[in-house]
């Protein structure tokens, strides 16, 4: 969400650049352009595009409208790009007023890195990890076709450069509703000895960018499953030990750290396999807990609720949508200070 949560989570990536910029070891990050690959916490537009628009109060802090972001303001990558000094990432899917000259989001809400036998109704897009390769796949191809002929009227302004791919950076977050569709239809036994198949096909597309010119990567793990809201708001009564100190479902977080342990290393050993590339593993995982942990320090409210929808009593009325709750309807808005939540949805 657009608070210091994010800028907080950003600096930890960016902090050892600055440092040795500031030192003159290295100079500071000069990439052509990111490719993103991803999940909500990147969509900026891929899902809002393709299906139902997403509608206010989305983009209420920072664009002040709608905007195709699943939140009230800038995401992690939109911090990124700003520092970097590039656009915000053009969503693939949407081409209306579309800039692909400094790279594309390929990312979608509900996208999972396996594909799930599941559909948009429930929670999950169609634009799986492979389907979202496939897509920059063709997209370079039409490009490099594109400056390559001869065609009278091809406008090209909007376009990348064929010899910018490999200077560019590609970013992948995704693997959060891989766990949480598991934490629906497995036990923890099943979802335990499916994280390296999920792990695996993450490693396959970065394997398939490389070969298609990818240098730089940026990997991230997931996060803190267990304190997100849409967990927190459905648990009643819980047993002792079920949650943490800090009101987290403790089982969902040692799953998601056992993903991240199993990722990092393999992220490790793809480094020896993939000699060219620069590849970082990105821990957001410990940034937000620690966010979490020390909440009230950095000036929030709310680290488990949302600030926008009605969720209690088992009701969920998402984000700007309504129902009816005890005959009434009920709208699912967003509170009166998003900078006080943790959590936008």
């Amino acid at each position: 969400m657009e608070s210091f949560a994010v800028i907080w989570i950003l600096a930890l990536f960016i902090c050892f650049d600055l440092a040795v910029a500031e030192e003159g070891i290295l100079p500071r990050c000069n990439w052509a352009g990111i490719y993103n690959f991803g999940d909500s916490n990147s969509d900026t537009g891929g899902i809002s595009a393709t299906f139902s628009p997403v509608s206010s109060p989305y983009g209420m802090t920072f664009f002040k409208k709608p905007v195709g972001r699943l939140t009230d303001g800038r995401l992690l990558l939109d911090f990124l790009v700003e520092y970097i000094g590039l656009p915000y990432v053009s969503a693939y899917l949407d081409t209306i007023n579309t800039d692909y000259r400094h790279g594309a989001n390929f990312a979608t809400r509900g996208s999972t890195i396996r594909k799930q036998n599941l559909t948009i109704l429930q929670g999950i897009s169609p634009f799986s990890l492979d389907i979202q390769t496939l897509q920059f796949t063709q997209f370079k191809a039409r490009i490099i076709d594109l400056w390559s002929s001869n065609q009278p009227f091809a406008d090209k302004s909007q376009l990348q450069r064929p010899d910018d791919f490999s200077k560019a950076l590609f970013t992948m977050d995704l693997g959060q509703n891989d766990l949480s569709v598991g934490f629906r239809t497995l036990n923890k036994q099943q979802l335990r000895a499916k994280i390296p198949d999920i792990i695996n096909e993450l490693i396959i597309s970065v394997q398939q960018l490389y070969e298609q010119g990818a240098r730089s990567f940026w990997i991230h793990n997931t996060g803190p499953i267990g304190c997100l809201p849409v967990t927190t708001s459905k648990v009643k009564n819980p047993k002792p030990g079920y949650l943490d100190r800090y009101g987290c479902v403790r089982y969902q977080n040692n799953i998601a750290m056992e993903f991240n342990k199993q990722l990092k290393a393999r992220v490790i050993k793809l480094r020896s396999e993939l000699t060219d590339a620069a590849i970082t593993y990105v821990d957001t995982y410990t940034a937000k807990y620690k966010l979490i942990s020390n909440s009230k320090e950095y000036g929030f409210k709310e680290h488990l609720k949302a600030c926008c929808g009605h969720h209690e009593n088992d009701v969920h009325i998402f984000c700007g949508t309504s129902g009816i709750v005890n005959g009434t309807r009920v709208l699912g808005d967003a509170c009166a200070n998003p900078g006080t939540y943790m959590g936008f949805t």
